[in-house]
């Protein structure tokens, strides 16, 4: 996951929680007194890399015309000597490839060679802090230099949150500065990338969202004389000719945040074909304490404070131009971390997101809580509010001056209203995009048919039913009926599901799923899970013989011959 420059986490404090209960009212898991809530910790343990690449126990049929690669990201080592990690997020970065050709799959995994896990490694103890751990002074230092570490702040480059292309290459991502390319075939770790290189930002997300013609759009912090700013990044599709790897990369955007010294955290946004939509949340990063956290032995973790004095403010840029609307769209406080898609409208942006109504799930993803069982695991999914799909809609074109509220949204196939107030400005409320079938779990890392969907007018996205955490569930949705359907089977947790489109496919939703199924019991394996997109329905699975710790994001990377 991962947060701007730091890394994302939250501790809330004992004075924020009045302030959580002005959020909206927010879907609380219930859970069951008896004990058939099994623990989910062997998810988060430290496995070995399968560096040469092993076949799969197909069940069912893998279709032949699925050629290429599922590329996947996570946390797969937690400890080095006697020093373990705190959180989740902090795990060394673990690559997996799934090659998929005429009804075969194999699997392979590697450690990205980042210099944190080489200087981890060569230590045997945790040498390079994350944003949940801070890392102690080295004890073989002097007592000098090891106060003197305290005023250092060096960014890692565990990339492991997503797999990302710019200029046509594959570079594994966090969310610092430092980004590192890969072969997408071998998972060879190449170049050390930094984005501060290239332009003016400290860093970028893990989402960045791609036009038709390769493209790239991104957002990333800078902090400087000026203050801090959020800036919209544009790289290009193709380099000039240079090997340099960002090369004609430039910020064409910045924002001033609400609060210099506070700006807010955010792990995406959503973009329409000429507009990105940029959300200012009120989850704060504590630029003061970040200076000093190391002197006061706090990790980044603790730097992030949820404000919900803050609403939730939608920031709109054309993308063409830099410009920004000149509309103040807002909305009650909400956290979101992925957006599902964007398009226009009858004049409007039309944003569908995944939202939180608190951010209790950052600090519950520390893996003390995750390796829980029995009695003390009930406890901790108490606290936990999935995330929703949601709908916004921001009207671009101002309705009629008035000293009256006038609802602005002309879209009748929506119920999300955008009402113009007296002072020009514009209050959003949202439409749900789920029917009661989603009440128990929500829905996370959503997806799309992105290449053929991504900034226009869709029905359908896939996410992961998080009822114990983690996904426990697979889900399609359908926007314009808003049913669901559902594949879950018992002691099994499916990663991220993947659209993969058939070839010379005419339907929104002709293709498969790819997802890899983990599970903590030894006695059954991890798989990759084929699912047909069209009825949700079991095509086949490639059973894997190793173990898999629960990770974040991927991609597939089709065979080019």
């Amino acid at each position: 996951m991962g947060v701007l420059i730091v890394g994302s986490a939250l501790r809330l404090r004992a004075r924020n929680w009045a302030a959580v209960k002005m959020f909206n009212a927010s879907k609380t898991l219930h859970f069951s007194t008896k004990p058939e809530i099994e623990t989910i910790a062997p998810l988060f343990q430290t496995v070995t890399e399968t560096p040469e690449p092993v076949p799969t126990k197909i069940t069912g049929t893998i279709p032949e015309w699925i050629k290429g690669s599922l590329l996947r990201n996570g946390p797969g080592r937690f400890e080095f000597g006697n020093d373990t990690y705190n959180h989740w997020f902090d795990g060394m970065a673990l690559m997996h490839r799934f090659k998929i050709r005429d009804g075969s799959v194999t699997y392979l995994s590697k450690f990205l060679q980042s210099d944190s896990y080489k200087q981890n490694m060569s230590a045997n103890r945790i040498v390079i802090s994350e944003f949940g751990t801070l890392a102690m002074p080295d004890p073989c230092k002097s007592g000098f230099d090891r106060f003197m570490s305290k005023f250092q702040l060096d960014s890692t480059d565990n990339c492991n949150v997503n797999f990302v292309r710019y200029n046509g290459d594959y570079y594994v991502s966090t969310e610092t500065n430092f980004i590192r390319k890969v072969d997408p075939e071998e998972l060879n770790t190449l170049e050390k990338v930094d984005w501060s290189q290239f332009i003016a930002v400290n860093g970028a997300t893990a989402h960045p969202h791609y036009d038709p013609d390769g493209t790239s759009y991104n957002m990333g912090n800078s902090y400087g004389k000026q203050g801090t700013r959020y800036n919209i990044i544009k790289v290009p599709a193709q380099r000039s000719g240079s090997e340099e790897t960002l090369e004609g990369a430039q910020v064409i955007c910045s924002i001033e945040p609400q609060e210099k010294m506070k700006p807010s955290y955010y792990h995406s946004f959503g973009m329409t074909e000429n507009y990105v939509v940029f959300l200012e949340q009120p989850l704060k990063l504590n630029i003061l304490k970040i200076l000093t956290s190391q002197l006061q032995g706090k990790s980044f973790l603790d730097c992030m404070e949820l404000e919900p004095k803050y609403n939730t403010v939608f920031h709109v840029i054309n993308k063409h131009t830099g410009k920004a609307h000149t509309t103040h769209f807002s909305s009650a406080p909400f956290m979101s971390f992925h957006q599902i898609n964007a398009y226009e409208d009858q004049g409007c942006i039309v944003l569908d997101i995944c939202c939180q109504d608190d951010g209790m799930a950052f600090d519950l993803f520390r893996l003390q809580n995750l390796r829980k069982s029995g009695q003390a695991l009930k406890e901790v999914l108490k606290q936990f509010s999935p995330a929703f799909p949601r709908r916004y809609v921001l009207p671009l074109v101002p309705g009629p001056g008035s000293t009256q509220n006038v609802e602005t949204n002309p879209l009748n196939y929506s119920s999300a209203t955008a009402t113009q107030l007296a002072d020009g400005k514009v209050w959003c409320t949202h439409e749900n995009l789920y029917d009661h079938a989603l009440d128990s779990c929500g829905l996370e890392f959503p997806q799309i048919n992105y290449f053929k969907y991504n900034t226009k007018k869709y029905r359908f996205f896939y996410g992961c039913g998080f009822q114990q955490l983690i996904g426990n569930s697979l889900i399609k949705v359908d926007v314009e009926t808003k049913k669901a359907k559902i594949w879950k089977e018992t002691g099994f947790y499916p990663s991220e599901p993947i659209f993969v489109p058939a070839p010379q496919s005419a339907e929104e939703d002709d293709g498969v799923i790819l997802s890899a199924v983990l599970t903590p019991h030894q006695d059954q394996s991890t798989f990759l899970l084929v699912l047909d997109a069209k009825d949700f329905t079991e095509l086949g699975r490639a059973e894997v013989p190793v173990h898999i710790p629960y990770g974040f994001h991927g991609i597939f990377v089709p065979q080019l011959s």
